[in-house]
């Protein structure tokens, strides 16, 4: 018995122990500060017409798990509103912020109940069809992973991916009859006219492929239980004997609306897990990638390594000092940059090439989609950044593609090209790569390819128009006429600057005769100002310029099958195929010259001229002449920051010596256009390049010449960014430091590099590659003194 005080001492002793570690280890979970990943929020962009998605995908992934909840119309391109509240089901592919409506391949739908439907049903009545209700309460995105509670039908679904494979968890309530859908007539978009397949393997797999808009995608789905029993439907066809479309037991189906289903009994808070592998290669493809990324079922795992992924990728840009809700707004959009461009090879490399071949990528991993117009200017600049291990991979790809395709192809998606956006800026992404020294591919087949295509028109049997729109005008007459081609005056412009691009990479090259050749090319910019009007005006084929509209509406008047507004209107956008600016008017096009900023402003006359006129530019009415213009969002005055030629605006006071008014115009569409919530994003995301646009600016740099090794400072948002740069720099790191900043602290009032004083307004790639320390002293007032001076002004063409 003397043994038991001695036990009961022990036992409060261990008590006191016990009680201390749970306290430490509570203490230690409310200190825990949000990593990066934390404070990204994929429902940033979700409503309006960002054309974000909220699904599960990982950085340059070729499967982005989403919910659609329609598939037509502009505003669904993307599938997902959050204004809906209703869910079609869960399909794999989707691009990340552009204007056109496609993808959704190979959606999945859990449902309950012992009626079937093959049919979605509409959003006025889900109950029609297969769709459920759902709330945003039971809603949750995060990077890597995504939920929802299905109302109608009671089951909880769970998405989370790898590179190439998504994976399904669905948690069932009891039924006696549960099926999971598999729709491959569902489609973002028009469907093509051209069928799909799929078939049972056993009681576990069904496999495939789904023809979509200009690609095939192949898949293999496996589920974790056994069916009940199967089924096909074709939605095209109703059998005459029992006019339904079901066929139970059958164990294939082709045609260009169809699906099969798999039935379960289910008991209370069941749950069946289904992983799909997808390849552009055939079937083998997508098994191999689903056995290689997805071997078992671990569904917490798979999520887990998503989560770690993201984490790893976002940390690269770590953030200190500014609000709760601008660090959201920074690492949703940096996450948002990482969506845009994505892979398309297999884990063994395999690719579908631009000739309608399987090639295979070694060392690097297969691009299939440059939507180049817009990301060109911001987005893929910051990956030279804080991605560059892809940077090569990318051009790697172009040059791929030029071969197999015979030609330079322009802006063209999942590796089908088509004439899309004006000017050739394939161009400045391989331009601006080598100028920051990324040079792991073959230089001399990319640039004679550029070259060729700034020459010549493309050889049989390629259609002309794969070739640079109006050039035969732009070679023989220095600009492209109104009265011949459509968008004539940034036809002229931006192959200016793309010839300017094509100058810089020959002049490394020690190509003298060609830098010489498109040096004078660059200029040709300079053929469409009019002193007159102070804008880039459009000009006839006979050298006049277009008459001025003095307050009438313009005109379509024909010209053989060329149409075109008879007058000139600088606040007309008007629309394709008849209008002579891209998407902009001529208060927004009078700035892209990013290559020659200075002959611009030489243009003017002065630079107090040019300054008076970018005043007006951001002071005047948002309103264009009619028609209105669906991309004219996100407005200071005539500033439209939600389309990209006003990107780059705001950062030329810099050129004109006055950089305060950068550091205040920078900050003001910070604060006033990019917002938490699905809201948050003023126009169309177009591939990143909103959000690219915010991550570099926030950091307070932006590249306004992209095929140029240099940034141009405006207003940093944090008090310190430290940027880890990678491999290719040796893992050196460069940090910003921003002392005193706050909204109302936003003018630099001085700054140091290194240690040194640092008075100019840009600063060059290398010094940002060799790592160091850029400090900013920030205060409420404008310094005019700092950055002012002639030796600050960042260079260009004609300075």
């Amino acid at each position: 018995m003397d043994k038991f005080p001695f036990i009961f001492k022990t036992i409060k002793s261990l008590g006191k122990v016990l009680f201390v570690l749970i306290t430490v280890i509570l203490l230690n979970a409310c200190d825990k500060q949000p990593e990066a990943v934390d404070y990204v929020d994929p429902f940033i962009g979700t409503d309006f017409f960002a054309h974000l998605y909220p699904g599960a995908t990982l950085p340059f992934a070729m499967v982005q798990l989403s919910p659609d909840t329609y598939t037509q119309g502009w505003t669904y391109a993307a599938g997902y509103q959050y204004a809906d509240n209703s869910i079609m089901g869960f399909s794999h592919t989707h691009y990340s912020g552009v204007g056109m409506v496609a993808k959704g391949d190979i959606l999945l739908m859990p449902t309950v109940g012992q009626k079937l439907f093959v049919t979605p049903g509409s959003r006025e009545n889900p109950d029609k069809g297969y769709r459920s209700r759902f709330d945003h309460a039971d809603e949750t995105a995060e990077p890597g992973y995504y939920s929802v509670i299905l109302k109608d039908y009671g089951v909880k679904a769970e998405l989370t991916v790898t590179k190439r494979a998504g994976m399904h968890k669905y948690t069932f309530p009891a039924s006696e009859v549960s099926h999971i859908l598999l729709d491959l007539g569902h489609i973002l978009g028009s469907a093509p006219d051209e069928n799909s397949h799929l078939e049972f393997i056993d009681k576990h797999i069904i496999q495939g492929y789904k023809v979509a808009q200009e690609a095939t995608v192949y898949f293999v789905a496996e589920f974790s239980k056994p069916f009940d029993a199967y089924g096909t439907w074709d939605g095209n066809y109703k059998t005459p004997e029992s006019s339904a479309s079901v066929f139970p037991y059958k164990s294939a189906e082709s045609g260009n609306n169809i699906g099969a289903y798999v039935r379960y009994k289910t008991t209370k808070n069941e749950v069946v897990y289904v992983k799909v592998g997808l390849s552009y290669t055939g079937v083998e493809g997508a098994r191999n990638n689903l056995k290689t990324e997805i071997p078992g079922w671990n569904f917490e795992k798979i999520r887990r390594k998503a989560k770690d992924e993201w984490n790893r990728e976002l940390t690269k840009l770590a953030v200190e000092g500014g609000t709760e809700d601008q660090k959201q707004i920074f690492y949703t959009a940096l996450y948002h940059s990482l969506l845009a461009q994505v892979i398309s090879n297999d884990v063994d490399g395999k690719y579908f090439g631009m000739d309608g071949e399987i090639h295979e990528a070694k060392d690097f991993n297969f691009f299939p989609s440059f939507l180049c117009w817009d990301t060109y200017r911001s987005e893929h600049p910051l990956m030279t950044l804080v991605e560059p291990e892809y940077v090569n991979d990318m051009i790697r790809s172009i040059v791929a593609k030029t071969k197999h395709f015979g030609w330079l192809p322009a802006q063209h998606h999942r590796n089908v090209f088509h004439q899309g956006m004006v000017g050739d800026h394939l161009v400045p992404i391989v331009v601006d790569a080598y100028m920051k020294g990324f040079r792991d591919y073959d230089v001399e087949a990319i640039y004679n390819a550029m070259r060729t295509k700034a020459m010549e028109l493309p050889p049989p049997p390629l259609p002309s128009s794969a070739g640079r729109s109006g050039l035969k005008y732009y070679l023989e007459l220095g600009y492209v006429p109104v009265d011949k081609v459509t968008e004539a005056v940034p036809n002229t412009l931006e192959l200016a600057y793309n010839d300017w691009c094509i100058a810089q990479m020959a002049k490394d090259l020690g190509k003298t005769e060609d830098n010489n050749i498109f040096m004078k090319r660059a200029n040709n910019y300079k053929n469409l100002f009019d002193s007159g009007t102070d804008f880039m005006r459009p000009k006839k084929l006979d050298g006049t310029w277009l008459p001025a509209c003095d307050g009438r509406s313009a005109i379509i008047v024909k010209n053989g099958d060329h149409s075109y507004y008879d007058c000139f209107d600088p606040l007309l956008v008007g629309r394709r195929p008849n209008r002579y600016y891209t998407e902009s008017n001529a208060w927004q096009y009078i700035w892209s010259v990013q290559h020659d900023i200075n002959g611009l402003i030489d243009l003017f006359g002065s630079k107090e001229r040019f300054v008076t006129k970018l005043d007006s530019l951001f002071s005047m009415s948002p309103e264009i002449s009619p028609p209105k213009y669906v991309g004219v969002v996100g407005t200071l005055g005539q500033y439209v920051h939600g389309n990209q030629p006003s990107h780059h605006v705001a950062y030329l006071y810099n050129f004109a010596g006055k950089p305060w008014k950068t550091q205040e115009k920078v900050r003001e569409i910070m604060d006033l256009l990019y917002h938490t919530g699905p809201g948050g994003i003023p126009g169309n995301e177009d591939m990143g390049s909103l959000s690219s646009w915010y991550v570099l600016s926030a950091m307070g740099i932006y590249p306004v010449t992209p095929g140029q090794d240099i940034y141009v400072i405006g207003s940093p948002v944090f008090e310190k960014v430290r940027l880890q740069l990678g491999e290719p720099y040796k893992g050196k790191e460069f940090t910003i430091i921003a002392n005193l900043v706050s909204k109302e602290n936003k003018y630099i009032q001085s700054a140091t590099l290194n240690g040194k004083p640092f008075n100019r307004t840009w600063i060059t790639h290398e010094e940002i590659g060799n790592g160091g320390t850029l400090i900013f002293e920030m205060g409420k007032e404008p310094n005019i003194n700092w950055g002012s001076d002639a030796s600050a002004i960042p260079p260009s063409m004609t300075r």
